[in-house]
């Protein structure tokens, strides 16, 4: 295995649960795998144009939204609001909590991934890269292509337009 199969298979077991999750909140869809191998492959092509300005993760995630964006397009479809992206699999599971908290604690999941894809695209983006992927202000802006003041505006934009939804406050309360 040469120096860059290695990086890409490191970057896999590192990054890989990120970058299924990532795709899993903007497709809507569980069914994502191709699109995370799509990622990989194109990230070991493009290895050259790594230039470290960024941390891997980053640059990965990046490539992950444009395969995202170029898939969509290609099946000509949006997110689906019907779609249920929440599974055990990709998200942990408390093992204390009674069946009843579970269904609840899955219901409000159900009902923030709604709120979070009604929202304008530039908002659902930023809500899903630094609200759940919980990355950074200068990575979300990498990722996006955009300023930092940017990420920063529409971020708290977002977080004001998901307040107003009638929806919003009974997840808040719970």
């Amino acid at each position: 295995m040469n120096s860059d199969q290695q990086t890409i298979s490191d970057w896999f077991y590192l990054y890989s649960q990120d970058i299924y999750n990532f795709l899993v909140y903007y497709t809507g869809t569980r069914d994502v795998e191709d699109l995370v191998q799509d990622v990989f492959i194109k990230a070991g092509r493009g290895l050259g144009s790594f230039q470290n300005q960024s941390s891997p993760k980053t640059w990965l995630m990046s490539i992950a939204r444009n395969i995202a964006i170029d898939h969509a397009r290609k099946r000509q479809t949006k997110v689906s609001l019907t779609a249920l992206p929440w599974q055990d699999a990709t998200l942990p599971t408390p093992t204390s909590d009674s069946p009843e908290q579970q269904v609840l604690d899955s219901e409000d999941k159900l009902a923030l991934y709604h709120l979070i894809n009604q929202q304008k695209k530039k908002f659902r983006d930023v809500l899903l890269l630094r609200g759940i992927q919980g990355l950074s202000v200068s990575e979300t802006a990498t990722i996006l292509g955009c300023k930092e003041t940017a990420v920063r505006t529409n971020f708290h934009r977002a977080i004001k337009a998901l307040r107003s939804e009638p929806n919003w406050r009974e997840l808040y309360e719970r």
